[in-house]
């Protein structure tokens, strides 16, 4: 589909005009589909619902679960996931219920946020206590400072790949003394080497501790002195996803094996070493 008052993209769409219902074009389409892979962000259950919509009429769609979806949709529930598993990962609170321990620099955002919609880091508690935030769907982090990283995982029945590490490029945009607006900017897929198998084994402990994730997802880090520690878990192909290909030097989609139509899929090969590949977020 693409809107109607854009030009249609270089293959078969079908226009969208503003008194159309999308959903129901979408539940069209994905009846008439031999496969649907659904790229959508987690806000407002956004993904959820297109990944229901799709397996009610699609004969195969490239997803995660149900369950897995709902947990990685929102941070709180990943972050108890992550928690239980005894997994690295950034401490998560209700804004509501931020407990009295917090010290600044403290980050805010929303629960189901996606693409750092929204996501603010504050220098002192005055500054965010007089921003007097809505607190209904916000959750509160600490400001864990390293580098911004994430991974690209490849998840099928039969085990857990890492295909990429990356470097995140995150930019602060001052909008008070005390206040910035973080935002990705950029990335550079294939960048970080994982000699010593530490991200490929934290990739597969997530999987583990969040079952029913599928497909090719994505892992947000912040790689510090100690270690990495998880920030987020996308349940779906992510930016990296643009400079993949290029990265390895073969397309990982090959060996999904809701692409496949017969038989079993393929093994995953030896994957070459990644070459880093540049994406910019405009």
């Amino acid at each position: 589909c693409h809107d109607d008052r854009l030009a249609p993209p270089r293959a078969d769409s079908v226009p969208v005009g503003e008194n159309d219902d999308p959903w129901a074009i979408w539940a069209q389409l994905a009846g008439e589909a031999h496969v649907v892979w659904p790229v959508a962000p987690e806000t407002d259950g956004l993904l959820e619902r297109l990944v229901a919509l799709a397996r009610t009429g699609a004969a195969r769609v490239i997803a995660s679960d149900a369950p897995a979806l709902r947990i990685a949709g929102r941070k709180s529930l990943t972050a108890q996931h992550l928690a239980a598993a005894g997994i690295p990962h950034i401490p998560t609170y209700a804004l509501e219920a931020m407990p009295e321990h917090l010290a600044a620099p403290l980050v805010t955002k929303p629960d189901d946020g996606a693409g750092a919609t929204q996501t603010h880091v504050w220098r002192s508690l005055d500054a965010l206590r007089a921003a007097h935030l809505p607190p209904a769907g916000l959750i509160v982090q600490p400001y864990v400072a390293g580098v911004a990283a994430s991974l690209t995982v490849l998840c099928r029945p039969d085990g857990v790949t890492l295909l990429t590490a990356n470097l995140q490029e995150i930019a602060e945009q001052k909008i008070a003394e005390d206040e910035g607006r973080l935002s990705l900017t950029g990335l550079t897929v294939g960048c970080l080497p994982d000699a010593d198998g530490n991200f490929a084994a934290l990739a597969r402990a997530v999987v583990a501790a969040m079952p029913g994730l599928s497909g090719i997802i994505g892992m947000d880090l912040i790689v510090t002195e100690e270690g990495p520690v998880v920030v987020e878990v996308n349940p779906r192909i992510t930016t990296s996803y643009a400079g993949l290909h290029a990265s390895l030097g073969i397309n990982p989609a090959a060996f999904l094996p809701e692409l496949i139509r017969d038989g079993r899929p393929p093994a995953v090969p030896h994957l070459p070493m990644a070459v880093p590949v540049q994406v910019k977020v405009r």
